[in-house]
């Protein structure tokens, strides 16, 4: 796939969220010009898991997801990222391979960014080391708070609280509730909870029986959002 030097605009500040939305005008312009952008297909990888840590990837435009293959070979989705959101950092930092696969659920535009210039990027903007840590350490709760709900939730507990987050990221309202901008499988959904997917449809039956949800072929309606919240907690 070829790649050509940045020559589109940068999102605006309305736009940009993520780690992107967290950097100020000048240290935003001065990522964009050791990048380079890259376009990816749906279902096109970004990332491959132990693959080699050569670059971080800031999105622009689309969403992707990240999973693990276990050693049985299940697919693990770990989390769903969107625009602004940075990917790849932590192997670009310690120069470990890739702890997963980042596959484009949608088609992305995005920053590739080597990790030597990323490196280089941090160590001219050392206030940017501390906003990057900050990141690391909301994700690192957010892990923390996942494998909690493995623990104490049964399969609706812990469908209902990826379907909150949903909503709560990628929400679109509509005029009987919050659909979710995301196409997403039972089996996606299945790996993102730890559980099978007969237990997800199970699941997700059981919320459309008591008028929490709607769905159709890999779309979701949220129609009791504080429902579901209370499920989750």
């Amino acid at each position: 796939m070829a790649s050509t030097r940045s020559v589109a605009t940068w999102p605006s500040d309305d736009l940009a969220i993520g780690f992107l939305g967290l950097l100020d005008p000048d240290q935003s312009k001065a990522l964009e010009r050791v990048g380079v952008r890259r376009r990816f297909r749906r279902g096109q990888a970004l990332f491959h898991q132990h693959g080699t840590p050569d670059r971080v990837v800031v999105l622009i435009s689309g969403r992707v997801k990240v999973t693990r293959l276990t050693d049985e070979g299940k697919e693990i989705v770990l989390a769903f990222r969107g625009p602004g959101d940075l990917i790849g950092e932590l192997s670009a930092i310690d120069g470990e391979p890739r702890s997963a696969t980042v596959e484009a659920v949608e088609p992305v535009e995005a920053l590739a960014v080597s990790s030597r210039d990323f490196r280089a990027f941090l160590i001219a903007h050392p206030e940017v080391s501390l906003t990057l840590l900050r990141m690391i350490s909301h994700r690192l709760r957010d892990a923390d708070r996942i494998r909690v709900e493995y623990g104490a939730h049964d399969t609706v507990g812990r469908v209902s609280a990826r379907l909150v987050e949903l909503a709560d990221q990628y929400g679109e309202p509509v005029a009987r509730g919050i659909r979710i901008g995301l196409s997403l499988s039972q089996e996606e959904l299945a790996g993102w909870t730890g559980a099978s997917r007969e237990a997800v449809a199970r699941a997700l039956r059981t919320l459309r029986e008591v008028g929490w949800v709607e769905t159709e072929r890999r779309r979701i309606t949220v129609l009791d959002l504080d429902a579901l919240r209370r499920r989750s907690a």
